[in-house]
């Protein structure tokens, strides 16, 4: 079986902990590094450790055994699907300063039969901790970062070896070069050189034309563009959270869905005006069915480009961290239902404390999150305020 080499782990470790963590800015010494890694990631338990003990930090390091979720699904009442353990959850939110989660899976199929709307519970009862969570990043007293071990499992499932998924890997994380580091700062440099670009552009529609699809969204002057400092490795996007109230069109999503251990596959979507009013996958229709159903999922809550010449994901990855950065020749366009970000808001962010606030302009308070993806060929326009419109993004490329 292909497992990386010690000095590729090494690099990867190097990365999550002295890139991805507090801003590109290194952590402060003797804070605390909560790293979620599953089983089948047990090679990369040890680099990560010992990069985070190397600079002076303290790791929590919980161990997530395999093949252990389908039996809490069977066997769960509604009542312990509901159920937090919120003065334990809040302690920990409070005494982690850092996270690191390791996205790895011994069996995506392990929760096929299970009712989605099941998994919908759980995901909800945990929207209060996450609030917590998202209330301690936006005070800059906590930073999370993601990235992906590859598995047989998790390879099998985008059709390809293991050791080619790895390689996938390797080389969107920039682990074959000589310095990591150094290489992720200079493509991040990029993503954030554009989305300043593009905010510096009085902008009031985004308008994607496909040959048989298109799609308008309305952006707010009080929103920004943004590029991940390091929350997601790897990550390739320019991204905004737009105006739900005036989208319209279609798209269809050329890239398979991989949600709730299932494959979600040729999704389609419409809007009109400010609402979701169609929406359709030819495989495993009913888990998009029960999605639209939960509160503020009728809604495009995030618009994203990536450009194809600075992403190395050549291939489906089974997995949206890798997924909604894919270059490939046209790079990709995705939309997101369900949760905003609050970084794309131009506003004092303690407003968004106020229940109150965010209601009145919109701003969802659900606990998930979907990307959906095309990577088809297709261009997009910019109509500034003034009606003029612009050509800023074409053949999966920038042309800013």
């Amino acid at each position: 079986m292909y497992t990386p080499s010690q000095e590729i782990l090494e690099k990867y470790a190097d990365v999550m902990v002295n890139f991805a963590l507090r801003w590109w800015n290194g952590i402060n010494p003797w804070d605390i590094v909560f790293v979620q890694i599953p089983e089948c990631a047990k090679p990369f338990y040890i680099p990560l450790q010992t990069a985070i003990l190397k600079a002076w930090w303290h790791p929590i390091m919980q161990y997530l055994p395999d093949g252990v979720t389908r039996n809490f699904y069977e066997n769960a009442s509604d009542e312990q699907l509901s159920f937090i353990p919120e003065a334990y959850q809040r302690w920990k939110i409070e005494s982690m300063t850092h996270n690191i989660l390791v996205i790895a899976d011994s069996d995506l199929h392990e929760l096929d039969g299970i009712q989605p709307s099941k998994m919908m519970k759980r995901i909800q009862a945990n929207r209060k901790i996450r609030d917590l969570r998202d209330k301690k990043e936006r005070e800059w007293k906590f930073s999370r970062t993601i990235c992906m071990y590859g598995t047989e499992a998790m390879a099998k499932e985008a059709w390809l070896s293991l050791e080619e998924y790895r390689n996938q890997i390797i080389s969107a994380c920039f682990l074959d070069e000589k310095n990591p580091v150094q290489k992720r700062k200079e493509v991040n440099a990029e993503t954030h050189r554009v989305k300043d670009k593009l905010n510096e552009l009085k902008l009031e529609y985004v308008h994607v034309i496909w040959p048989d699809e298109d799609l308008k969204v309305k952006i707010w002057s009080d929103r920004l563009w943004e590029a991940w400092w390091g929350c997601n490795i790897p990550s390739f996007e320019v991204f905004t959270s737009p105006d739900c109230r005036d989208v319209n069109g279609r798209m269809k999503c050329n890239q398979p869905l991989y949600r709730y251990w299932s494959l979600v596959e040729w999704i389609r979507l419409e809007f009109k005006d400010w609402k979701l009013i169609f929406a359709h996958a030819d495989k495993n229709d009913e888990i998009l069915q029960e999605m639209v159903k939960i509160e503020w999922m009728d809604h495009l809550w995030e618009f994203s480009l990536t450009d194809a010449r600075i992403s190395k994901i050549t291939h489906f990855m089974a997995e949206t961290l890798f997924d909604e950065n894919v270059g490939w020749e046209y790079g990709n366009t995705h939309v997101a239902l369900w949760r905003w970000f609050d970084e794309c808001y131009a506003w004092d962010k303690n407003r968004l404390e106020d229940v109150n606030f965010k209601k009145s302009i919109w701003l969802n308070m659900s606990p998930e999150h979907v990307d959906v993806i095309s990577t088809a060929k297709r261009k997009v326009i910019w109509i500034l305020w003034d009606g003029k419109e612009i050509l800023i993004y074409e053949n999966g490329k920038f042309m800013i």
